[in-house]
């Protein structure tokens, strides 16, 4: 099964209300069998002019695994604290590539 990547980009406008959204989505990104592999840290443009705000990245077994993810219940909720926290939150599914065989 190749892995899937979840990729945000957000500007968040209501950090208090935001930390809510932050408390309740690990849960469901584990529960989904997710992991975060970028959550905010450092970053440098290095080509291009996107001038992303915060970046997120999640990894996920399969594609349909973080499908499940985005539509399952516990993100719903999580989803639902962030609602007005943010001036926008961009998220994209992308499936990576099978590992080369050795």
């Amino acid at each position: 099964m190749t892995a899937a990547y979840i990729i945000v980009d957000m500007q968040i406008t209501d950090m208090e209300q935001y930390k809510q959204y932050m408390a309740a989505a690990p849960a469901a990104v584990a529960a989904a069998g997710g992991e975060y592999l970028v959550r905010g840290g450092r970053f440098e443009v290095m080509e291009g002019s996107w001038q992303p705000a915060r970046v997120a990245m999640l990894r996920f077994p399969g594609f349909e695994q973080a499908k499940a993810f985005y539509d399952g219940e516990m993100y719903a909720l999580a989803r639902a604290k962030r609602a007005g926290a943010t001036q926008f939150f961009n998220m994209i599914l992308v499936e990576g590539v099978a590992a080369p065989l050795v």
